[in-house]
């Protein structure tokens, strides 16, 4: 069938060129401002997202979707904002009844069409933007800002990445091909081939509490763009988010003259375990998840008729060898570990530090003298609650406390975590990173994850022995990220070599303005897909290749 492009297509095809040329570059490129700035944004736009975000609360989500009969609100904001929005609430066999007639006219569109509604669905959320940012803050903690950048306009860039990348791979090959071999003394054999893009079926996005949108988007548009419908499951504590992002891809799919159902919101009650019950329905051919490792590795084991594509946690881990630049190493770290209480997969745990210290341009330091070191930056970050709650946002649930308590037994604790109180949010759960030094023996403690803001200091006998460390335990249990610092190339090389080994990203002296637990879009990818953190990289062609498939057919010609 030859493709007839859509509108959309023409509308948003220079975005589409430009993110394109963005991930075979990797050089620095955005789609969406990220700051919030009226001078970027417009002087009313962030008071109409305010009042958008705060029109659903109490109240009965506007969204209009087959099966939907009672329903749930699940949510329970950590800045302990009333939310009260409630959700319709659909069985399992109507969403995969509805979305299964979608598949057709959509697969029939083919990769033009469904790349031009894709990006105008990003184009629309992006004109939401302000209340994306409110729904995201207020379901995960996250402060507003990051959530503005992390959960608006960073995760529009990783969609579109996945869009760019996923059309690529889609228009690798010609639609149609004549073929001719010759045939000795008689007429060549022609033939006209078709080559059909075939989505592997339904397609099944399992969200997050902490990043809603920044974990789900590359998943949901890399299946919706390649011709999957897809179900929308999001974590009961952050609903919100997802189901804007749900109601605004309907609209335009139904705007663009195709079946909305292409995108379903799967909101579950409490205890129903809705996401496993989809995650093993026969229909459902791809699974995206972001979450917990026991969870990750459940889908793995069990959704067999599926691709499963999930990020889970892991180790992640600095290397202090050396350094010319004391006080950027510890400002840098404080941030990082201070940044949303530590809350995130990238967030570094195990910082791995020589017993007898480290040459720095600050004369030598002791192991104690580097973890007060970065224990007085996160303590200066953290000093003043009014402004440190902009960086720490909020403890996003019960079990970060919990690993919180039981830290404080574990060692020696170089910084305490404290409890600040939220100027805006009196009932706001905030507390502050922990730092607690232990020794190259304690593997029992270390070599678990501490989700939150909990960090280890650890000592060992040499730079050899911590990256003898990094191996053994991003090997076991992997790793998002990890950095080094050194002012010796031949350490940064045998740095360097342990991650290829052992799959993990790896961030080299790291003093200014970048730090390891953030990635860029088209740029930087996020997981790897080579170590137990993840079976997958965000965003890569292995990413999106295999939720198509490429159907071909053969005729003669005359």
């Amino acid at each position: 069938m030859t493709e007839t492009p859509h509108p959309l297509y023409a509308t948003h095809a220079d975005t589409l060129t430009r993110a394109l040329t963005a991930i075979a570059e990797r050089g620095y490129w955005s789609a969406y401002p990220e700051s919030p700035s009226p001078r970027v944004y417009g002087e009313t736009a962030a008071a109409e997202g305010r009042a958008a975000f705060e029109a659903y609360l109490d109240g009965d989500f506007p969204l209009d979707q087959p099966g939907t009969g009672d329903r749930v609100a699940t949510e329970a904001s950590p800045f302990g904002v009333p939310l009260g929005v409630r959700y319709p609430h659909a069985r399992v066999d109507e969403l995969v009844t509805a979305a299964s007639a979608a598949l057709p006219a959509w697969r029939d569109a083919g990769p033009q069409a469904r790349a031009g509604v894709c990006l105008e669905i990003l184009s629309r959320l992006h004109g939401r933007i302000f209340e994306l940012a409110n729904a995201v803050q207020y379901t995960s903690g996250q402060a507003f800002v990051m959530a503005f950048q992390a959960g608006g306009a960073h995760a529009l860039d990783r969609a579109l990445e996945a869009i760019a990348y996923a059309y690529s791979e889609m228009t690798r090959h010609p639609a149609t091909a004549h073929w001719e071999k010759p045939a000795g003394k008689g007429d060549p054999l022609r033939m006209t081939k078709t080559f059909h893009v075939v989505p592997r079926g339904l397609a099944l996005v399992i969200g997050c509490n902490t990043f809603p949108t920044w974990n789900s988007y590359p998943g949901l548009f890399a299946s919706l763009v390649t011709g999957n419908p897809v179900l929308v499951k999001p974590h009961p504590r952050a609903v919100l988010p997802l189901a804007i992002t749900v109601k605004v891809a309907r609209e335009v799919l139904a705007e663009a003259g195709f079946d909305p159902n292409l995108v379903l919101l799967a909101a579950e009650a409490p205890g129903e375990k809705l996401a496993s019950d989809l995650a093993l329905h026969p229909a459902v051919r791809i699974v995206d998840f972001t979450g917990s490792t026991e969870y990750g590795d459940w889908l793995e084991q069990h959704a067999r008729q599926a691709s499963v594509y999930t990020e889970k946690a892991g180790l992640n881990t600095v290397v202090i060898d050396s350094t010319d630049d004391f006080a950027g190493l510890c400002r840098n770290l404080g941030f990082t570990l201070t940044l949303y209480s530590g809350q995130m997969c990238t967030t570094s745990q195990n910082i791995l530090v020589p017993a007898d210290g480290i040459a720095t341009d600050q004369g030598h330091k002791s192991f104690d003298e580097v973890a007060a070191g970065i224990a007085a930056a996160v303590g200066k970050l953290t000093a003043d609650p009014a402004r440190a709650v902009e960086l720490t946002g909020a403890i996003v649930n019960d079990g970060v406390l919990e690993r919180l308590d039981e830290a404080a037994k574990l060692g020696d604790v170089v910084l305490e975590s404290r409890p600040l109180e939220h100027p805006a949010h009196p009932d706001a759960v905030v507390r502050t990173p922990t730092l607690v030094k232990l020794g190259a023996d304690a593997t029992a403690t270390y070599g678990r994850e501490w989700f939150g803001p909990i960090s280890f200091v650890i000592a060992t006998g040499s730079t050899a022995q911590s990256l003898e460390i990094l191996r053994s335990t991003v090997g076991k249990k992997g790793a998002l990220t990890a950095a080094v610092y050194s002012t010796d190339a031949a350490v940064l090389d045998a740095a360097e070599a342990a991650a290829i080994e052992v799959g993990v990203h790896l961030s080299c002296n790291l003093t200014g303005g970048v730090f390891v637990n953030q990635s860029a879009a088209y740029s930087d990818f996020h997981a790897s897909g080579a170590n137990p953190a993840a079976n997958a990289a965000l965003t890569d062609g292995a990413y999106v290749a295999n939720r198509f498939r490429v159907v071909q057919s053969r005729r003669h010609t005359a």
